[in-house]
């Protein structure tokens, strides 16, 4: 790992941060985001708890073990960040980057019974093989074995949904995952004011799917560029998020 390796993460984690405020996927300080310090497999970036998200930069973020130990940075482990986090981490080599949130449309469709995105829009298609649902509540994540068990739902997929609760993406890079949050609430949001007219959807044929997101090196350049282009905003609205 060199300087410029975990400066450009840290700078990555932070956008993320920012952007989230932005889109509206932040639930005041909760939830949290989260990438593994590059060259290492013991330890991962993290916002400091209490911390609003448009108060996160580059050099607040904190390092933290996988036993929840702050080892680098002023701050303080949220519990659930690490008990979520850190068993996905170990368990998922392609999980680089994990973006947890409650946000609104989403968070819908886990309120639901059965509730699962659909094939209904175009942006949906992009999901149909690289989604995970876990079925069971169980209240906050607050145990090894809680994390152990979301792994293990999650397996090879890229998004869980949590009943209930929230979803939670991860990918290779924060521009990947963010890619996919984004997209996600997108389609979610498109399917909750669909259903809200009372009429069925429209169901698009599931061999017409693009397969799943993290296989498609479409998918990773366009999501490397849209990623570049929201930090570019970042640098003339808030540029702040750096430091």
């Amino acid at each position: 790992m060199t300087a410029d390796d975990m400066r450009n993460a840290r700078v990555d984690l932070a956008a993320a941060y920012r952007l989230a405020v932005w889109f509206e996927l932040n639930e005041g300080i909760d939830n949290h985001f989260t990438l593994m310090v590059p060259g290492r497999r013991d330890r991962f970036l993290l916002n400091a708890f209490g911390l609003h998200w448009s108060e996160v930069t580059a050099s607040n973020l904190i390092a933290v073990d996988m036993g929840g130990k702050v080892v680098e940075g002023d701050g303080e482990a949220e519990a659930t960040a690490h008990y979520i986090h850190a068993r996905l981490h170990l368990h998922h080599p392609h999980a680089t980057c994990i973006l947890h949130t409650h946000m609104p449309f989403a968070a819908a469709l886990c309120s639901l019974d059965d509730g699962a995105v659909e094939p209904s829009s175009i942006n949906a298609l992009r999901f149909n093989a690289d989604i995970a649902y876990d079925p069971l509540y169980t209240g906050e994540a607050l145990s090894t074995d809680e994390g152990d068990r979301m792994a293990a739902v999650l397996g090879d997929k890229r998004i869980l949904f949590l009943a209930n609760h929230g979803v939670i993406v991860v990918g290779e890079s924060v521009a990947q995952a963010f890619e996919n949050l984004y997209f996600l609430e997108r389609t979610c949001r498109v399917q909750v004011l669909a259903l809200s007219t009372g009429r069925a959807l429209r169901r698009v044929a599931r061999h017409l799917s693009r397969g799943k997101v993290g296989t498609n090196p479409d998918a990773v350049r366009y999501a490397d560029l849209h990623f570049a282009a929201l930090k570019r905003l970042l640098d003339k609205r808030e540029p702040d998020y750096k430091d």
